[in-house]
């Protein structure tokens, strides 16, 4: 009898085991960086973000070339390049965002100046992780 209960339990137990109904969902892990590419729109922030701590831990200088991404790693170096006018910059992640739906990647001011986007103040891009 009693070893009826445990199998009748331990069944239970791995039918449970098996289910994804009630698993609590995780963040997806990041991406690779060697090949990661992706289209999308890219915005700038600056002064009043200057001088606040960023996601990674470090101070965010509006003068560094910097930006956010959701999910590449802390210290990942990519080339963006604005798709209206072909101008590139290659800036290092060390903030989470951005956070306006639609975009995949926030940059410092002084990414945007290079890229010749700040009168515009969103641009279409293209993001590519470089080794």
């Amino acid at each position: 009898m009693r070893q009826t209960l445990l199998l009748i339990a331990a069944l239970v137990f791995l039918h449970g085991c098996g289910s994804t109904q009630n698993m609590i969902p995780i963040d997806p892990p990041p991406p690779e960086t060697t090949g990661y590419r992706a289209e999308g729109k890219a915005s700038f922030y600056g002064s009043r973000h200057h001088g606040r701590k960023t996601a990674s831990g470090e101070k965010f200088n509006q003068h560094a070339l910097t930006a956010a991404h959701r999910s590449l790693p802390f210290g990942t170096r990519v080339r963006v390049t604005n798709l209206r006018n072909n101008k590139s910059v290659v800036v290092r992640i060390n903030d989470r965002g951005p956070y306006s739906r639609g975009r995949i990647i926030d940059l410092s001011e002084q990414a945007a100046r290079e890229l010749n986007m700040i009168r515009a103040g969103v641009v279409p891009v293209e993001i590519v992780a470089l080794k």
